[in-house]
């Protein structure tokens, strides 16, 4: 199992900004060397190419070859990935990042050792025995803060190991954060809508140093939230389904604001790797159709709540069985059903259509 850990740089930092304009350097190099390709009709340059037109800057730029190397290789995986001919050219505005090979970095008590320097860290948690990856890194936040990030492999915990005995299903939303299927309901924190007016003034007196310290708050708070949610969560339950919401989709409509502060991707992402490593299940599933089925008995009933005329029904009884259902907990319920046999649950009797 794959995991990073994050640890704060309390030395040196004054190194890793000069360091992280070469390495701004050398990735404008790349992007120039893809336009030349592209220009006069030659190959797109591969990580391999590039390492080699870069042969020899290590000593030049001041940074380690490893390093190099490695902005080469993420320039060349980044354009792959996006689908594009070049990519963005990093500046002054760009976050500072100095990438380096896992074999590199050497442990030193609590501190940590490359390229002949010897970084201090604030030793937050320890870290565990394992193979240090490539994609290890060091980078800066948007307060000039440096972070150390160490992608580290660990014996993962075998799944079958822990059996499904409890499950729970989860509905995201925006009045409750969270519905489970037990019928409890986790209150959305409203992280966004508590500091808008703090915001607003600071950003109306251009004080941009506060503006940034209050978008680092407002991310450390909801960070926190997702972590100690997600732990009880994966320690409670053997077994976790959760709705497929698009949030991507959802925040370009007028409700933007309130999906971006709930953060439902990065809460899915951490009840994932959370999941692999208590040895629990996990698996985000389609909520199509999951607040119109009954729960009960599993049909879709005239009297269900139907389209944007029906978001404002909270609670309806089933006309098919006479079941009453709480909207969420209901759509939760039938998130847990849509689990899979893995489980010892099926769907609906009579199942959930799929468009």
């Amino acid at each position: 199992m794959i995991l990073v850990y994050r640890y704060r740089v309390k030395s040196l930092t004054g190194l890793l900004n000069q360091q992280s304009r070469a390495v701004n350097f050398v990735w404008n190099f790349c992007n120039d060397r893809q336009k030349d390709a592209l220009r006069f009709g030659r190959p797109w340059h591969t990580g391999f190419d590039l390492n080699k037109l870069t042969s020899g800057a290590s000593r030049e730029l001041g940074l380690h070859s490893g390093t190099v190397n490695a902005v080469c290789e993420q320039y060349a995986k980044s354009r792959s990935q996006k689908k594009r001919p070049w990519l963005r050219y990093r500046g002054k505005k760009s976050l500072g990042w100095v990438p380096l090979k896992g074999r590199e970095l050497k442990r030193e008590g609590d501190a940590f050792r490359f390229a002949g320097n010897t970084f201090r860290v604030f030793n937050s948690r320890a870290l565990p025995a394992g193979k240090i990856k490539d994609g290890t890194n060091f980078s800066r936040d948007s307060r000039g803060h440096w972070f150390l990030n160490i992608v580290i492999e660990v014996q993962a915990v075998a799944a079958d190991v822990r059996q499904p005995v409890k499950g729970v299903g989860i509905d995201l939303g925006l009045k409750d954060f969270a519905t489970l299927s037990t019928g409890e309901k986790i209150k959305t924190q409203r992280i966004y809508r508590g500091a808008e007016q703090a915001l607003a003034v600071a950003q109306r007196a251009n004080k941009k140093k506060r503006v940034t310290a209050i978008h680092a708050q407002m991310a450390h708070r909801r960070n926190d939230f997702h972590h100690q949610l997600s732990t009880r969560l994966v320690r409670e339950f053997d077994y976790i389904a959760v709705g497929n919401v698009n949030a991507a989709g959802l925040a370009k409509t007028t409700m933007a604001k309130s999906v971006l502060d709930a953060g439902w991707s990065s809460f899915r992402s951490q009840l994932a790797y959370k999941a692999v490593k208590h040895g629990a299940w996990f698996e985000e599933v389609s909520e199509s159709y999951t607040t119109q089925t009954c729960s009960d008995c599993g049909a879709l009933p005239d009297s269900r709540p139907k389209g944007i005329a029906g978001l404002g029904i909270r609670n309806w009884t089933c006309s098919e069985c006479g079941g009453v259902h709480d909207r969420d907990v209901n759509a939760a319920r039938n998130i847990l059903k849509k689990f899979g046999s893995r489980a010892g649950h099926g769907t609906p009797a009579v199942g959930i259509p799929v468009l």
